[in-house]
């Protein structure tokens, strides 16, 4: 199995690819203005709330858009369905573990996370550039590669297998809680915070909450559905 991360040396070398920039600041805008600013060379911004999420409302905060809307956006961005497409965000994969969930649930098969995110390209000498890139795709969405749960069904197998909460600790033990309503986590729920460091320490750090228990954990491990979920 490929893994879902490429680091900077190796996406410097990798030519085709599609770059993702999905710089994002939980209660803030996308970054936008970090992107104009610097990014790698090639990429397109990714605006999590508009090209990830249909608005707001009873699906929640960040739904999954339609399949037309997310083909219109990665066509915008640049995305075709026969080659690769790498994400990233600043640095711990939190806003970039969104797109690579939700490109991998529309059908693509070839997508990566830049592990360490661009502090990790930077940090690497590696160049930036102010340049906007005029990209077109033809990548053609199509659910159903990822499996996803309703909030009932999210609510039942905390008690039957094993429901991550990728958020931040604070948030899941209710301390603070700065954008929902209702401060706290699903009852049963485990969990998993994203590290402030690069993605594969995350990963190692929440493997071992994952390993199953038991045949039946086993065939229901998932994670809660979040901006960073799909990290978990």
């Amino acid at each position: 199995m490929t893994s879902p991360l490429i680091g900077p040396s190796e996406l410097a070398a990798l030519e085709g690819a599609a770059l993702l920039d999905v710089r994002w600041r939980l209660g803030g805008p996308p970054q936008r203005e970090a992107y104009a600013e610097g990014h790698i060379p090639g990429a397109a911004f990714c605006d999590l709330n508009a090209d990830l999420a249909a608005p707001a409302g009873e699906g929640g905060r960040h739904p999954l858009p339609s399949a037309e809307a997310f083909t219109a956006s990665m066509r915008r961005l640049g995305v075709d369905g026969s080659r690769p497409v790498v994400v990233y965000d600043d640095a711990d994969a939190t806003a970039a573990a969104r797109a690579w969930w939700a490109l991998r649930y529309f059908g693509h098969e070839d997508v990566r996370v830049l592990d360490g995110g661009f502090r990790a390209w930077q940090e690497a000498g590696l160049p930036v550039t102010k340049d906007v890139p005029e990209v077109t795709g033809d990548f053609t969405a199509r659910p159903g590669g990822m499996p996803v749960l309703s909030a009932q069904e999210a609510g039942a197998l905390a008690s039957t297998g094993v429901l991550l909460d990728a958020r931040a600790g604070e948030r899941y033990r209710g301390e603070v809680e700065p954008i929902d309503p209702v401060a706290g986590h699903v009852p049963g729920a485990v969990s998993a915070p994203p590290r402030r460091t690069s993605a594969p320490t995350a990963a190692s750090s929440i493997r071992p909450r994952c390993a199953p228990a038991s045949p039946r954990s086993a065939r229901s491990r998932t994670c809660g559905w979040a901006p960073t979920a799909g990290q978990a």
